[in-house]
């Protein structure tokens, strides 16, 4: 539809990209996420685009979480089969 192309995403307005991510404790992501989903239950560690770390627990098949992330981490990260929205 064209009747979008000249408005603005906000932070409200759904995806408009996804992509694999490979948790790496040094790499940043391509661009920083709006929210992420697993493919398989687990934890998921991030850091986020205003600098904190956490962990997200039990993150669950099917679900979109929202979390502005700039990096998905190895380490304390369990989860599999991670996209990344944004």
């Amino acid at each position: 539809m064209s009747d979008f192309d000249a408005r603005a995403a906000g932070l409200d307005s759904p995806p408009a990209y996804a992509f694999a991510i490979v948790p790496d404790d040094g790499a940043e992501l391509a661009r920083p996420t709006r929210g992420l989903m697993v493919a398989g239950e687990g934890d998921v560690a991030v850091l986020t685009v205003g600098g904190d770390t956490a962990v997200l627990p039990g993150l669950l098949p099917g679900i979109q979480y929202a979390i502005r992330a700039r990096r998905v981490l190895a380490t304390g990260t369990g989860a599999s089969g991670l996209v990344g929205l944004a």
